[in-house]
């Protein structure tokens, strides 16, 4: 009995030995309770998408880039094919360089005719001032003659002047008459000449009324010009964003109709980790708070990010239960933004893990799980 209460006696020190042995061991060797003032939580890193696509239809004559390639901003992605919309394009620019023609020699013609008006009325002005003069020294004339006939005449009747000389007299009234007559005729048509000159203005507002319709279409020309090489680009699909193609659904020879997605691009600086946080802990966070993001592939560099969206609404996790001990299932979304993602290491799909600092002064910690 004596043997038998000694082996127990020792067997119970030994497990009390091996108990304190392991408390000690554990309070040595825990790691310390996480630090008030942070939350932690998980998800996937994700990013800002750009959808691709055309404009127009057509058939893809080109593919310049695939699933994972990085893209800069306007670097082009596919080319449509152009045959017709380059032919267009050419007969656009003849019908601009033919308008531009007439309406040039529209514009040349318009700036002789006026330098001509005032010539042309100077020139009818002349004429008719002439012919006045000519009427005058016609009537001078006219009256002188028919006086010496007269006088002529007189004295023919008195015999004292031979029938000859009175018939010369006589004569050389009838002409100075008919070269009245004509001056006369002169002065009329000179003074219409003049008066058409009037009309010169008139024919200057009709032709001032063809250069601008001439310039009316080359402006419409222009435009169709215009919309026709824009086609043409259009035709030329570039990247809207730097990032990296997430997703094709092109192939070369397809024809793709308008609008149809072609690619679809993350911005790789944009990035942003979508974390859930219970519902318990929701009311610590706020807008504008810093956060750390920490990547398996990364595991001692921490990404500086900043809380930019919460969720108005809870959702439940993994499902919809309503039970008392399942509400602590009830998460809200939200999204932490990489203050910054040097030489673009961190990519849309990676799993990371997130410290979100809501008190100021609170120590960061590595998350824990």
């Amino acid at each position: 009995m004596e043997n038998k209460t000694g082996i127990l006696t020792v067997i119970a020190l030994l497990i009390s030995g091996l108990l304190i042995a392991l408390v000690v061991w554990w309070l040595a060797w825990r790691e310390p309770p996480f630090p008030e003032g942070l939350v932690q939580a998980n998800g996937r890193i994700e990013g800002d998408h750009y959808t691709v696509a055309g404009k127009w239809p057509g058939r893809v004559t080109e593919l310049l880039s695939r699933e994972g390639d990085p893209v800069e901003k306007g670097q082009i992605l596919v080319k449509l094919d152009d045959v017709q919309t380059r032919a267009r394009l050419d007969q656009a620019k003849s019908a601009v360089d033919v308008i531009k023609a007439k309406l040039t020699a529209a514009q040349t013609s318009l700036a002789i005719f006026k330098k001509n008006i005032p010539l042309k009325v100077e020139t009818a002005k002349a004429g008719v001032s002439h012919a006045n003069a000519s009427q005058a020294s016609a009537n001078a004339t006219e009256e002188q003659t028919r006086k010496d006939a007269e006088r002529f005449g007189e004295l023919l009747k008195r015999q004292t002047v031979d029938k000859q000389r009175s018939e010369q007299a006589e004569l050389s009234w009838k002409v100075a008459h008919a070269q009245r007559t004509t001056a006369q005729a002169a002065v009329v048509q000179a003074e219409k000449l003049l008066a058409e000159t009037g009309l010169d203005w008139d024919q200057i507002k009709a032709r001032e009324d063809e250069v601008a319709a001439l310039a009316a279409q080359v402006t419409q020309a222009e435009a169709a010009l215009a919309e026709a090489q824009s086609i043409l680009d259009d035709l030329v699909i570039r990247a809207p964003a730097t990032g990296m193609i997430t997703t094709r659904v092109v192939d070369a020879g397809e024809v793709v109709a308008a609008g149809s997605p072609l690619f679809d691009i993350v911005d790789l600086d944009r990035l942003y980790l979508k974390v859930y946080v219970p519902e318990i802990e929701i009311g610590k966070v706020r807008l504008g708070l810093p956060a750390r993001i920490y990547t398996d592939a990364f595991p001692d560099k921490p990404f500086p990010a900043t809380l930019r969206y919460i969720a108005s609404q809870a959702e439940f996790t993994p499902k919809e239960v309503q039970t008392a001990d399942e509400r602590v299932k009830l998460v809200y979304a939200v999204k932490l933004y990489l203050d910054e993602n040097p030489e673009h290491r961190l990519t849309p799909g990676l799993p990371a893990d997130a410290v979100i600092r809501w008190q100021e002064n609170a120590p960061w910690a590595k998350p824990r799980w």
